[in-house]
């Protein structure tokens, strides 16, 4: 009687399925991509999927360099972006970043999602200057002030073009090296609005910015 119980109670054992909970695998992030201004490096991704909950790591590396490094202030965020300026800094350098997805409800991680190959050198976009104008007795006095961190790692390189516009002339243009910050413009035509806009140049990359928004001032 005993074996008889035994050998049912195995059989039954035998039919029992166990369903091992396998864990969902999340999307990748998408559109990852740097946007860089003035060498301001900043990662941006889009969310895999509607949620409020998810968290990101983020990673960098130098092209041709095998391993990846976590970059510190961007692990477990919930941004959607990530400033890898300090990391990116140096302008010989080609990058590449990756962002992975993971939630904490679901404990499901997303696999990588890689950057394209990103030059702080090549892909920044340059801003053009701030233009002050100043009226004289003799004539209107130009200053510009450039963007901070551009002056900062480009420096010699940078030159500064002013345009002059008023009615019945053509346009005037004026070129600014990297030393000046003001120019003086003379021999003006009293009670006559002059326009002016700024441009940023970088020569060695023969790059430039848009030009600044127009401001106007009457010499009267």
């Amino acid at each position: 009687m005993t074996r008889v119980l035994l050998g049912a109670v195995l059989l039954g054992n035998l039919g029992i399925c166990v369903i091992a909970q396998v864990p969902v695998m999340l999307p990748p992030p998408t559109q990852v991509k740097f946007d860089s201004v003035d060498y301001k490096n900043i990662l941006h991704w889009t969310p895999p999927i509607n949620s409020t909950s998810l968290q990101y790591d983020v990673q960098w590396k130098i092209y041709g360099e095998p391993q990846w490094m976590d970059v510190n202030r961007c692990q477990e965020i919930q941004k959607h972006q990530c400033d890898l300026s300090t990391v990116t800094s140096d302008l010989r350098e080609w990058y590449y970043a990756r962002v992975r997805a993971f939630s904490s409800v679901s404990s499901s991680k997303s696999a990588w999602a890689t950057s394209p190959r990103f030059s702080p050198r090549w892909d920044t976009k340059i801003s053009p200057p701030l233009l002050k104008l100043n009226i004289t007795d003799q004539g209107i006095v130009v200053r510009v002030k450039p963007p901070r961190l551009l002056v900062h790692k480009m420096h010699s390189s940078v030159h500064y073009k002013i345009y002059l516009m008023h009615t019945g002339r053509e346009e005037e243009v004026f070129e600014m090296d990297c030393c000046s910050n003001k120019l003086s413009l003379k021999e003006l035509d009293h009670n006559i609005q002059y326009c002016l806009q700024a441009q940023t140049v970088i020569l060695v990359q023969a790059k430039s910015s848009p030009r600044s928004s127009v401001k106007c001032v009457t010499f009267l």
